[in-house]
């Protein structure tokens, strides 16, 4: 059984009663989909590209969209092309009258109209993605967040491209069989054939024959003038013919997944994204908030490549405005560091980073955990100027360790002291106090920073002691032209925490198998002792033990009860949190 779709697209011309009439005269066709296209020239391109004029003269109103979706829903099934905010508009508004929607291959990757689409979810809807100019390994990537984002129904897969018209050669035919190997999905065959010859008739009906699900085929009317999308659509006369044999187009198995002239398709009409806003070097990008997409006539990466270089752990190395287009110069691979704070003023557990857990230190336990952090060009232990700390010096566990030395109190000028001079972009911020920070969670939160363009990262559900801060150093340097002096820096995670509408923040929920109760953080004798007891359990077999072999043992075994209940000051102390809170508010004047 296959399913026939009628693509109206823009053979209308921005004529209403063309729609009327071609509605009425392909009425007999009960049963069958029918496809259009809403879009508003302002959020489909800019002024100066090219296609702006028609896409104004194509323009209906959302009443009359209302009037054309309700005529046409009496025997059809109804189906919308979107390539732009408006498009959604106009699907929520008529969402009981659609059966389903498509994105067309340049608007995939187009995470604001996707963004917007998740609110209103595809519950009940099939959502068909044409995956012109896209090799298999991206489809699947694609396919998968789509599922995620917009949870529809079922997703179709469509192959075939618009070529005004497209070659029986460049048809997408190849595809079908390849397209069912690779996925389960049905597949939809679009068909863009010269209107005039007979491959309009016979191309569709071979497709159907090789595996094709569903067929959508453009269509005009019969005697009316048709203005635009005329290359490839068929009047009724001919579209009745559309059920015969088809023997002349066996060859077409055999062409390659992707053809040269889809590709300059693609190439041609993928969204470039642009700047919605201003954006300073040093900054990650997000990729549905910092960018916009619409159809210009400027050159720039696609949303691809620039997914690739954020994946690939790149920082903008340049200030872009509002605007602008993005360059393989306006990105470098980002300097990364671990800086692992430690002080000796400790009260409670007086010198704790010089204490021994077995045969190291604290401080060198944390240091050796934290050199196995993944991407790390520098790992530095920070401490203060003061002479009561000199002693850490003889304490950095690696001669490739940086020790560095800062002002004591405000301890994120110590931290960009030691970033300006090495050029870090990206920091781990970890403290001393933590002897088996896991290189598991760190990698976890990096990945998920870059992924998220964020400039602060944290994270919920881990042990307390094993998880890391990840820091963009423009972010840091933006504290201090708020606070000259930042009081309390040592509690650095509330000069983020507390100013959401100055940073963006990622806090991150781990997988629910890595997060623990525990606390593995010295702060308390008790904290000592537990230490001691895992690493008196551990070393024997196992030297070179670290925080899944610890986390193992406490699974299974009754350690970790003696430091339970112990707390966090900074977490119980309400004087010190209303302190906190109110010391690392950015305050503006007005």
């Amino acid at each position: 059984m296959v399913y026939n779709i009628l693509e109206v697209a823009n053979t209308h011309g921005g004529n209403i009663n063309y729609v009327y009439s071609l509605i009425d005269e392909f009425q007999e066709f009960n049963g069958y989909g029918m496809k259009f296209q809403p879009l508003h020239p302002d959020q489909l391109s800019t002024v100066d590209y090219e296609g702006y004029p028609i896409y104004k003269e194509l323009l209906f109103t959302p009443e009359q969209w209302h009037e054309i979706l309700s005529k046409a829903s009496s025997t059809k099934e109804i189906w919308l092309d979107l390539f732009d905010l408006y498009g959604v508009q106009i699907f929520v508004e008529n969402t009981s009258l659609v059966k389903g929607v498509k994105l067309q291959s340049s608007v995939l990757f187009n995470e604001v109209l996707i963004d917007k689409l998740s609110e209103t979810k595809l519950h009940n809807k099939i959502l068909i993605i044409n995956i012109s100019g896209y090799e298999i390994s991206k489809i699947k990537e694609r396919l998968d967040s789509l599922k995620r984002k917009l949870e529809p129904t079922e997703i179709w897969i469509e192959v075939g491209f618009q070529a005004y018209p497209t070659s029986l050669i460049d048809s997408g035919y190849a595809k079908i069989q390849s397209v069912k190997t690779e996925f389960s999905s049905p597949v939809v065959f679009a068909d863009h054939v010269d209107a005039n010859g007979e491959d309009a008739v016979w191309l569709p009906v071979l497709a159907a024959m090789n595996g094709a699900n569903v067929i959508e085929k453009h269509i005009k009317h019969s005697t009316l003038d048709t203005k635009y999308d005329h290359y490839s659509s068929i009047d009724i006369n001919k579209y009745r013919k559309y059920n015969t044999i088809l023997n002349d187009y066996l060859n077409l198995k055999n062409q390659p997944f992707i053809n040269q002239k889809e590709m300059e398709y693609l190439a041609k009409s993928i969204q470039i994204p642009i700047c919605k806003s201003n954006l300073k070097s040093g900054q990650l990008i997000n990729m549905t908030k910092d960018l916009d997409f619409k159809r210009s006539g400027k050159s720039g990466l696609n949303a691809i490549q620039i997914k690739a270089l954020m994946d690939n752990f790149h920082i903008l190395a340049n200030d872009k405005v509002a605007g602008d287009t993005f360059k393989q110069e306006d990105f470098k691979k980002a300097t990364i560091a671990t800086i692992i704070a430690c002080r000796l003023k400790s009260s409670r557990l007086p010198k704790k980073a010089l204490l021994f857990i077995g045969d190291l230190t604290s401080v060198e336990r944390c240091i050796k955990s934290c050199l196995a952090f993944p991407m790390v060009n520098h790992t530095i232990l920070a401490t203060s100027t003061l002479p009561e700390d000199n002693e850490l010096a003889n304490y950095t566990y690696n001669s490739n360790v940086i020790f560095h030395r800062g002002d004591p109190d405000d301890v994120i000028q110590r931290y960009l002291d030691i970033v300006e001079k090495l050029k870090i972009d990206v920091i781990y911020r970890v403290t001393a106090d933590c002897p088996y920070s896991s290189p598991e969670i760190a990698e976890y939160l990096l990945r998920e920073h870059f992924k998220s363009g964020a400039d602060y990262t944290a994270t919920t559900g881990a042990a307390i002691g094993t998880d890391a801060e990840i820091i963009n150093t423009s972010a840091l340097r933006k504290i201090k032209t708020y606070f000259k002096k930042a009081d309390y820096s040592e509690y650095m995670t509330w000069y983020f925490q507390n100013n959401p509408e100055h940073f963006k923040i990622e806090i991150v929920s781990l997988p629910e198998s890595w997060c623990r109760d525990y606390r593995l953080t010295l702060d308390y004798q008790k904290d000592l002792d537990l230490f001691n007891e895992v690493h008196s359990e551990l070393s024997t077999d196992n030297p070179e033990y670290g925080y899944k072999d610890v986390i193992k043992l406490l699974d299974n075994t009754e350690l970790s009860e003696i430091n339970k209940g112990l707390t966090l000051k900074y977490v119980v102390d309400k004087e010190l949190i209303d302190k906190l809170n109110q010391v690392t508010k950015i305050k503006i004047s007005v």
